[in-house]
């Protein structure tokens, strides 16, 4: 008999026992609940069928799932029957109603567990030359005392393997047993060899048996010969299994979107489906010679991909009856706010839907400074959970974790196009920002208007490409106040659109501005809004939370007078993520196909807690098409900075681009050269190319996969020398390095994608 499914006996759950047991040094040792402070610190102690012959009957694997008989032939399924399913098809968490953390069993790695019943573990990953012992040494104590759990090490060949005993062995001696994850491509033999050293071996699906990235298309003619290539993979995997379960040592079937086999790219293409299978390839090997210490992660550089990887796995697993934890991470997310928007975007969706159990944030920046975004990221996890954030149940139908579709708000008609008053103008297509301005902000015009992200032309301002799109004002000032209201009139002749709470337009009715009315009101009047509007005022945008009975929101579809959108601002200490998703579905349900802006209300003492909350509550609905914009107020912090970070998040939610997108990567101690310099070069020069994505690659691990996902590329090849990419194909080799990033903009240009940046000009007032 066959399973199915992927192999393993029906209703199988790794228990702890199961898992490997507890494995390598403190295997007695249970951990506790760690304080989860933003800045912890720990003391030491389908087959293309191209090129064939068409008149051949061509063999392909059927989707994902498909057993392979010579590895899972499984005698206890007739006698057990069929697989249980834990949950109905097609769901891939425990519930979409609220956070609650999804059941598995426990992974050791050293004396650190990894599951649902443990916190969720924090880890990074060094950037020295891993021969240099004592560097390396230095830089994981650095990670460890910054509050790391696990700390990985790139081992490429065995001169680095022989370093990592004595890695091992130092930080033993300076009472630092924090665990060692060694991150293994390309080299099977060199696996077997660290792991007499080190606690966990990563091991990349796509080029551990396989090779470097190719991109052949690979056509089977036969069962057979598909066969060939799953059990030649086994046959070099299965040593490394044997003597993971020998010494208690811990794996990651770790996939990467850029580097799937050639095998997998062949049949799923470069796809979320592609990355579960090749995933599962392996993890039958594991489950074959009873070896269940490991755990999953799904890492691409585009969170929409990432994130429904995550959900695919999940869902396959439910199906499976599987419980394997998953290691969350956005890989080459970048730096800076870019970087960490990214992550906080991928992983705090999962989290939010109960899905992780660790995680790391990858940013082109020192490795111990990644571990106050994961803390935090952490920290929402944990407290999402514990906390049981969510709303009463509700059944979804409209939402679909396994597409990228779109809800799609239909923007206002234009009435009188020409007018820069005119209400079309207040959102845009791919996604809108709005910004909270105050009275006090009045007061400097010329400040405003930058910080708004405004252009000067004859020194008066206009919407650029990443200018907010419209305000909101909580008040207006005194129509008497003739300084601020000429400051307004600017801004609304520069086609920026003011909106402000009924109350105060019924104060002072300014031209062409939109009322904000609140669902109360709008309620009160029947749904007949118009008949609340001031002389003058033709337009309003109903403001809720969410949470509105569905005969309100009835009213709004029956009603005469549409709005310019809905402003969804959920109430303080509910759940975001979870109000929202009904909310949606219950417009959905009744055909209402308003924008919905997305109102944030974020306060914290660093900018990180804007950008991590605001990307893991916001962007987990946005990624599902949930939404057409976003505003973020914040008393704390200015409004440039929350103006940018909205920006970063629809660009992060793959909505609108304003700038140019780069996919860099954390640098480990394959990179050949100054990644986060290299970085800053090319970013200096290139940032003001929006709807260019550029690739910037310390190595090809992932290189050319990656490559797929950008327009261009600058991928290390050998010391000195680049190698620059337009999407997945090299078109430059061995480039130097010092006249790489003039060779990178010349190839833009080649390409037709490159604009000269506008110089800056002054405000009439400057």
């Amino acid at each position: 008999d066959v399973v199915e499914h992927g192999g393993g006996e029906p209703g199988c759950q790794a228990s702890d026992e199961e898992a490997g047991g507890p494995g390598g040094r403190g295997t007695e040792t249970s951990r506790t609940m760690k304080s989860m402070t933003f800045s912890p610190s720990r003391a030491p102690t389908q087959a293309r069928a191209g090129g064939t012959d068409p008149a051949k009957k061509l063999w392909v694997p059927k989707r994902r799932g498909q057993a392979n008989p010579k590895l899972h032939a499984s005698p206890a399924s007739a006698a057990e029957g069929a697989q249980k399913l834990i949950l109905p098809e097609g769901l891939y968490c425990e519930t979409i109603y609220k956070t609650q953390r999804r059941p598995t069993s426990t992974v050791w790695v050293g004396n650190v567990p990894i599951g649902s019943e443990h916190p969720i573990a924090r880890q990074t990953m060094t950037t020295t030359d891993t021969k240099n012992v004592d560097a390396t040494v230095e830089q994981v104590m650095k990670c460890a005392d910054a509050g790391a759990d696990l700390v990985r090490v790139t081992v490429q060949g065995g001169r680095e393997a022989e370093a990592c005993m004595h890695i091992r062995e130092k930080l033993f001696k300076y009472g630092y047993d924090t665990p060692l994850v060694a991150d293994i491509h390309f080299n099977p033999k060199v696996a077997l060899m660290v792991c007499d050293a080190f606690e966990k071996i990563r091991v990349n699906p796509g080029n551990f048996a396989d090779g470097i990235k190719k991109f052949d298309d690979l056509t089977y003619e036969s069962r057979e010969q598909y066969d060939a290539e799953v059990e030649q993979m086994e046959e070099i995997f299965t040593p490394l299994v044997e003597k993971c379960k020998k010494l208690g040592r811990a794996l990651r079937i770790g996939t990467n979107h850029g580097s799937l086999s050639a095998r997998i790219l062949s049949y799923y293409g470069d796809t979320p489906d592609g990355m579960v299978e090749s995933a599962f390839e392996f993890a039958r090997v594991c489950r074959k010679h009873d070896y269940h210490n490991f755990l999953f992660s799904m890492k691409a550089s585009n969170p929409l991909v990432m994130v429904k990887a995550y959900r695919l796995l999940a869902a396959e697993m439910y199906k499976l009856d599987w419980n394997y934890p998953l290691h969350l991470g956005v890989t080459e997310a970048g730096e800076g706010e870019d970087g960490r928007m990214k992550s906080s975007i991928g992983i705090g969706t999962l989290l939010m839907d109960g899905l992780g159990d660790t995680i790391r944030v990858s940013l082109t920046e020192d490795p111990e400074l990644e571990m106050e975004p994961c803390s935090r990221l952490a920290l929402l996890g944990t407290e999402a959970t514990d906390m049981g954030i969510g709303v009463s149940p509700f059944v979804e139908s409209h939402r679909n974790f396994e597409s990228f579709e779109k809800r799609k708000g239909v923007l206002p008609e234009p009435v009188d196009e020409a007018s820069p008053y005119d209400v079309s103008k207040a959102l845009h297509r791919d996604g809108s920002v709005f910004s909270v301005v105050s009275l006090k902000d009045l007061e400097n015009p010329d400040i405003l208007y930058r910080d708004l992200g405004c252009k000067f032309v004859l020194g008066l301002p206009f919407k650029d490409i990443a200018t907010s799109d419209s305000v909101i004002m909580p008040e207006l000032p005194d129509a008497s106040d003739a300084q601020a209201m000429l400051a307004l009139k600017r801004l609304q002749e520069g086609e920026v659109c003011v909106f402000s709470p009924l109350s105060e337009l019924r104060r002072n009715p300014i031209k062409g501005g939109v009322a904000l009315v609140t669902s109360e009101e709008f309620a009160s009047s029947a749904g007949d809004a118009a008949s609340l509007l001031p002389e003058g005022i033709t337009d309003f945008a109903l403001q809720v939370t969410g949470e509105e009975a569905e005969e309100t929101l009835a009213l709004v579809k029956a009603a005469a007078t549409k709005p310019v959108c809905l402003i969804l601002k959920t109430n303080e200490g509910s759940s975001r993520v979870h109000v929202s998703r009904r909310f949606f579905e219950t417009i959905a349900n009744l055909g209402l196909d308003s924008p919905v802006i997305h109102y944030l209300v974020l306060n914290g003492s660093h900018k990180d807690d804007i950008i991590i909350t605001g990307g893991a509550e916001c962007g987990a609905l946005l990624v599902d098409g949930l939404g057409d914009g976003v505003v973020i107020e914040g008393s704390e912090f200015g409004t440039e900075f929350l103006r940018l970070t909205s920006f970063g998040m629809l660009q992060g939610c793959r909505m609108r681009s304003t700038k140019t997108d780069y996919v860099s990567c954390p640098s480990c101690g394959r990179t050949l050269f100054d990644l986060q310099e290299v970085t800053n070069a090319i970013q200096e020069k290139t940032g003001h190319l929006p709807g260019v994505t550029i690739a910037i690659m310390g190595c090809i691990v992932n290189g050319p996969g990656e490559m797929a996902d950008a327009d261009f590329g600058y991928v290390g090849t050998v010391p000195g020398k680049i190698d620059l990419y337009v999407e997945k194909d090299v078109v430059r080799k061995g480039v130097k390095m010092d006249e790489a990033v003039d060779e990178l903009i010349d190839l833009i240009k080649e390409y037709g994608r490159w604009v000269d940046p506008e110089p800056a000009e002054e405000s009439v007032a400057a």
